[in-house]
């Protein structure tokens, strides 16, 4: 398998720019891209958060709920890895604030939209500036991990998942009283994005031109032969499905389980929310850091087998206790996609940007179909029966025994 230009980045000590220490230059770097996750990842959020509203002001039905999910999701999924695949042969430094500045469009158009067609139009907007940055700047936090590949993909991932936290508890106290026309004020974040992103573009330039001036050097391969690959990424795809389809019965549906089943406030129940995003941010952040230091396939089977006692509870919790389960398994399903990007990224080396937006893109697809088909079931029986039926997701955890260690043969001692 040929190395590419893009994938020697990883194993290269960045020279300084600016005159910074490199140390300090790649914390920067990783912190910026961070950042902008989690800004971008707090603008999409607005999305479930603001369902509600939605529901009530354009008359929408479940389906119609899952179906905007489903056209921000799905967008993002098909294009992700077709951008990714691309970037790994022809890097595109600006595409980031340029990624940016189309989820820019859909804000405003999700302010103003005044029909249920204009609200999808925004949503794929969504999607589309979700697939250039993910897969770009999953890259750069790649480039910017100094080899701590599991840490960097943490704190790059947390970045999100805590924006995913933030913009529920925002939208409860800025769009809620204004109505549509609050999610207008996150177009600063969106501007604040495209001027940090241009900054991280131009370090990102930096060191593509640093590169062709210096030899590549090799990365270490395993010996899996190209079925092994195949199937191995199969089961990882697998354990995202599993993952994913459960979390989109949380992101899309949790508000409405607690309002249907506790009668609690919308106010209330955007709170409950806001706890659990920031679960599944903690969870994020611990994932990445133990998968470097005892192995990503033991955090893949603690996260997603683990938490399968937890949601065969969650149903038939009372209040308390759901929002005490719903934190445990935010915190132990969300340790496991840093590791499985990881080491989905060490079965084919050189490949970061269609690894990346492959696995990003998959998680979306499977984000957005399952709030689909979750919408419709709730449509047909109920909301706490979907809770009910997504409980046995976790069991797919199971298939984390077919997968190879890779890390000895790669480290020669577990990463």
């Amino acid at each position: 398998m040929t190395t590419s230009p893009v994938a020697t980045i990883e194993v290269q000590a960045p020279k300084p720019l600016s005159g910074a220490s490199p140390e300090g230059t790649l914390l920067r770097v990783l912190a910026a891209v961070s950042f902008c996750h989690l800004l971008n990842d707090m603008i999409q959020s607005l999305l479930p958060s603001i369902y509600p509203i939605l529901k009530s002001s354009f008359h929408l039905n479940f389906s119609q709920i899952g179906l905007i999910t489903l056209t921000f999701q799905i967008t993002a999924s098909l294009l992700q890895p077709f951008i990714g695949h691309f970037t790994d042969r022809r890097p595109l430094p600006w595409s980031l604030p340029i990624g940016m500045s189309c989820t820019l469009v859909g804000l405003v158009l999700l302010a103003f939209a005044p029909t249920f067609t204009l609200l999808l139009i925004a949503a794929s907007l969504f999607g589309v500036g979700s697939a250039i940055f993910h897969p770009e700047s999953s890259r750069v936090a790649r480039m910017a991990s100094g080899g701590k590949h599991g840490f960097a993909q943490s704190f790059f991932q947390v970045g999100g998942n805590a924006g995913s936290a933030i913009g529920p508890l925002l939208a409860a106290f800025i769009i809620l009283p204004q109505g549509q026309i609050g999610v207008l004020w996150f177009s600063l974040a969106a501007i604040t994005a495209i001027a940090v992103l241009s900054w991280v573009g131009r370090w990102y330039k930096e060191r593509l031109e640093h590169l062709q001036r210096r030899a590549a050097h090799p990365d270490h391969h395993h010996n899996l032969s190209r079925n092994q690959v195949g199937f191995a990424l199969f089961i990882l795809m697998m354990l995202v499905f599993s993952k994913y389809f459960y979390i989109a019965s949380l992101t899309s549906y949790y508000t409405f389980y607690l309002i249907s089943r506790f009668h609690v406030s919308v106010a209330s129940s955007q709170l409950h929310l806001f706890l659990l995003f920031g679960a599944i941010a903690a969870g994020t952040l611990i994932g990445g850091p133990i998968g470097d230091k005892i192995g990503r396939k033991y955090v893949i089977w603690c996260s997603i087998l683990g938490v399968l006692p937890f949601t065969l509870l969650l149903p038939y919790a009372n209040l308390f206790w759901t929002g005490v389960l719903s934190v445990i398994i935010g915190v132990v399903i969300a340790s496991a996609f840093s590791a499985i990007l990881v080491y989905a990224q060490e079965l084919v080396p050189g490949r970061v940007g269609m690894i990346s937006g492959l696995f990003f893109g998959f998680a979306f697809g499977m984000g957005g179909i399952g709030a689909a088909v979750l919408g419709k079931i709730a449509d047909m029986t109920s909301i706490v029966y979907v809770y009910q039926l997504c409980a046995y997701l976790p069991a797919i955890g199971l298939l984390t025994g077919f997968l190879p260690n890779i890390e000895p043969a790669r480290d020669g001692k577990r990463s």
